[in-house]
């Protein structure tokens, strides 16, 4: 069985099933019998998606939004599929993304530049496109209706621009996609969440990113609903964990600005060795080879994203 988390407050976490166990979440707000399902994770993914609405005695019909973060494949390549399969649901999603979710090919290309076409075919496989009345623009300040449960759509660049964070109204609780770091179970010492920003390509920006969790912030949240990975306690504090962290991040990367063709190799490595003595001081005593598995393609994608900002 895959993971999940019932939080007996109508938010639902399982395991997307994406790359391996416990990565990506998929969230599930479920109101009187009615879902809306927080990002989608790839293709396949939608078999667990499925096995959810079951062991919650519901179907696919009972999917009434499938909201996106923000249209990163991790997050939304399995969109299309589950859209197909979901007869009454209405997707959610940035004006920015919107018509790259109608017309992916753009989309592929552009992660098909960063990843290679071997790997997006076989992770994400056929992105597949989804017909335009069914989608729905978030603008900054749209309220989705579930069964008269309000959730709040937020515009919240930084991570990408085309990135919007949920507001739960009823619970307080908000779904941050990727606006809120990243949080791998496999770290947690004695309940003790550690958390860490993402800065992957090709639109990330450090002071919008400090704006936007601030702006979280400001609605008092009593928990954060990360894709990677699921509910995370004490926002306040986790928060100024992860605007430290992000303020470290940046000075490394400015301090290899002109590193010239070792630039990637030399920040890669010092985020490397400050992630790790971060993860010590946290009380996690994994091996460097199992975190080395748990955060080697973050890792990179964050060198890369702090790159394209130095290059901005």
């Amino acid at each position: 069985m895959f993971d999940w988390r019932d939080y007996q407050n109508g938010i639902v976490a399982f395991d997307a099933g994406y790359v391996r166990p416990v990565l990506a979440a998929i969230h599930m707000i479920v109101e009187a019998g009615r879902v809306a399902i927080v990002d989608t994770g790839s293709n396949d993914s939608l078999p667990n998606a499925l096995s959810a609405l079951e062991r919650l005695g519901l179907d696919a019909a009972a999917v009434d939004y499938v909201f996106l973060t923000h249209i990163h494949l991790d997050h939304a390549g399995g969109a299309g599929r589950m859209m197909a399969v979901f007869p009454n649901a209405k997707l959610v999603v940035h004006p920015r993304g919107a018509r790259h979710m109608a017309e992916p090919s753009r989309l592929v290309a552009g992660v098909t530049a960063v990843y290679g076409a071997e790997y997006v075919q076989r992770v994400y496989g056929e992105i597949v496109p989804i017909p335009a009345e069914r989608i729905i623009e978030a603008h900054d300040g749209l309220v989705v209706s579930l069964v008269g449960r309000e959730l709040l759509c937020l515009d919240t660049p930084g991570h990408a621009r085309h990135h919007i964070c949920i507001v739960d109204r009823k619970t307080k609780g908000i779904f941050t996609g990727d606006m809120f770091g990243l949080s791998y179970r496999e770290l947690d010492v004695d309940g003790r969440q550690f958390i860490f920003p993402t800065t992957t390509p090709t639109q990330f920006d450090p002071a919008e990113m400090r704006m936007s969790i601030q702006r979280l912030l400001s609605f008092d949240p009593e928990a954060m609903y990360l894709t990677h990975y699921a509910q995370i306690d004490a926002p306040q504090q986790k928060a100024a964990d992860l605007l430290r962290h992000l303020d470290v991040l940046v000075e490394l990367a400015l301090a290899e600005k002109n590193a010239g063709a070792e630039r990637h190799q030399k920040i890669k490595a010092t985020i490397r060795d400050y992630l790790f003595q971060q993860i010590r001081a946290h009380g996690c005593r994994l091996s460097d080879d199992v975190l080395l598995e748990v955060w080697e393609t973050d890792l990179e994608l964050n060198a890369q994203g702090l790159g394209v900002w130095l290059d901005a």
